[in-house]
């Protein structure tokens, strides 16, 4: 285990705060430890732990049923990627996503967030306020459809129609109801994981 400790820094020895590009290169070199992440959340990198194992049923659950439909050429992942969104400052490695395969024939760390067709959010308590605040108003500017998988209260909304408003629609059930996920996808989910 790794101990770290925080250190002051005078303020005259900060020429700048750091720039979106220099964010992403550190969270690149950084080594985070097995089962963490690392994203940039309100411009400051936060390292989190990867979801709890009660979470694998569901996360492969959905994986499965948006793999049946899913657009062509995208692929769904649970794998740890980070997609950056550079108009809002903002970097995200999400719990599940569906995302143009194209996006991942380059050499680099982070892949473009607008080759997302959809992104999966699974709460947690350390978690649940950015997924449901923060990524909310980044993913609903770009990305057609959002899914919060909320653990803590047994339901799952699906957010669509992205603006530069945000979200146009909104659609929550408890887990065990069928989901609608609208365009691109048109299918309903079986969510009695």
């Amino acid at each position: 285990m790794t101990t770290m400790i925080e250190r002051a820094t005078p303020m005259d020895a900060l020429s700048a705060p750091p720039t979106f590009e220099s964010l992403l290169r550190t969270v690149e070199e950084m080594n985070t430890p097995d089962g963490f992440k690392a994203e940039l959340i309100r411009g400051k990198i936060v390292v989190s732990p990867w979801s709890k194992l009660r979470y694998v049923r569901p996360m492969r659950a959905l994986r499965r049923q948006l793999e049946a439909n899913a657009p062509d050429g995208h692929i769904v992942e649970t794998s740890p990627f980070l997609f950056q969104f550079p108009a809002a400052n903002r970097a995200y490695g999400p719990d599940l996503f569906v995302a143009d395969e194209s996006a991942f024939d380059a050499d680099g760390r982070h892949a473009d967030g607008a080759a997302l067709s959809l992104v999966g959010e699974f709460t947690s308590v350390s978690t649940k306020d950015a997924d449901w605040h923060e990524k909310l108003d980044v993913y609903g500017l770009l990305v057609p459809v959002y899914l919060v998988v909320d653990m803590q209260e047994s339901e799952i909304t699906c957010f669509s129609g992205p603006s530069p408003h945000g979200y146009r629609s909104r659609k929550t059930v408890s887990f065990g109801e069928a989901l609608h996920v609208p365009e691109p996808f048109d299918c309903s989910l079986d969510t009695s994981f």
